[in-house]
């Protein structure tokens, strides 16, 4: 009967190895999926993570009380059910993307949706302050919370404040993630790697399609048709409606040029972000930065009779959804690489 061999796997290789010198044992085989490491975390990205918390907490409070008062007429942001939930879709991300930085977990994630949102925040802030602050020395009619009114006289309400902090939280929020973002480790074994050329291009056109769409009002006053009783001559009025991003004058122009730039910037980036989930956080930043946009033109449609979706705001929610593809694809790509 054989004697029994006791020894443990490496104990043979290394016996093997002298009873054979040229014989080399079999290289290890490396582990599949991300192999992800998380090294030096600095202790700003906590405080990345708070700031966000903050937003998405004072976002939601943001959502209910009076909005603005313009002309007497009370608005704000909820109208139902429908609207509460794109109200707070934001605010629950950022609540969500925050949480995961005050734990410290997959912190690039983290810091590249922060510093996406609050490049994208600058513009937005910019065009707060003027709807609250400056469309009266220009008094005009204009659509206010799905509302056609005439900015003649403008009180600013609970609602708008609370925006305007939470707006402030977000751009403060990705200032620290910028400079946070060199000193934090993370790295992967680049799964995303044979992807980010089509992750790229895809997402230069989409940002590209984005800024066409936003150029144009989301929801619109629809022009009327008119019959001249005399002649019976139809002729077609157009009725004004909601300002285009670029024909807001001041403060607001500065806004919209920055939100557009920022749009494209923010594009082109985001794919070329390491590691793979920090492209993920990217992309998540825009996605949700212009499907809400869209989805707010759909909301102010929805609640005012004078209002319809336009086709811009049906393409922005179309430029959303692919966005939204974009962060999916990139998301399973250590899985198609495993």
């Amino acid at each position: 009967m054989p004697a029994r061999d006791d020894r443990t796997g490496t104990d043979r290789t290394r016996a093997t190895a002298r009873r054979d010198p040229g014989r080399r044992p079999a290289p290890a085989v490396a582990p599949t999926g991300d192999r992800l490491i998380v090294g030096t975390v600095p202790p700003a990205v906590p405080v990345v993570g708070v700031l966000l918390v903050l937003a998405g907490l004072v976002g939601v409070a943001a959502a209910f009380p009076t909005y603005l008062v313009v002309d007497g007429e009370v608005l704000r942001q909820v109208h139902g059910p429908g609207s509460a939930l794109l109200a707070v879709l934001v605010p629950a991300v950022q609540v969500a993307v925050g949480a995961t930085l005050v734990r410290r977990a997959v912190p690039k994630f983290g810091l590249a949706y922060a510093s996406i949102t609050g490049a994208l925040s600058v513009g937005e802030l910019m065009i707060e302050v003027y709807r609250g602050s400056s469309s009266t020395s220009r008094p005009g009619v204009e659509v206010l919370a799905g509302e056609r009114v005439l900015t003649s006289g403008i009180q600013v309400g609970a609602g708008w404040v609370l925006g305007v902090v939470a707006l402030s939280l977000t751009v403060l929020a990705g200032a620290v993630a910028l400079t946070a973002w060199g000193r934090t480790v993370m790295e992967d074994r680049g799964a995303l790697d044979r992807l980010r050329s089509v992750l790229a291009g895809s997402a230069v056109l989409l940002g590209v399609a984005a800024v066409l769409c936003l150029a144009l009002p989301a929801a619109d006053v629809p022009a009327e048709l008119r019959t001249d009783p005399a002649t019976g001559l139809q002729t077609v009025v157009t009725r004004e409606g909601s300002q285009a991003l670029l024909e807001r004058p001041g403060l607001a122009l500065l806004g919209g040029l920055l939100l557009a730039g920022a749009l494209l910037l923010c594009s082109v980036v985001a794919p070329s972000l390491r590691p793979r989930l920090a492209v993920v956080g990217g992309l998540l930043g825009i996605t949700v930065t212009v499907l809400s946009a869209g989805l707010v033109g759909l909301r102010d449609a929805a609640s005012s009779e004078e209002l319809v979706w336009t086709v811009p705001g049906a393409g922005l929610v179309v430029v959303g959804m692919a966005f939204a593809a974009l962060t999916v694809l990139a998301w399973r790509a250590r899985r198609s690489a495993a």
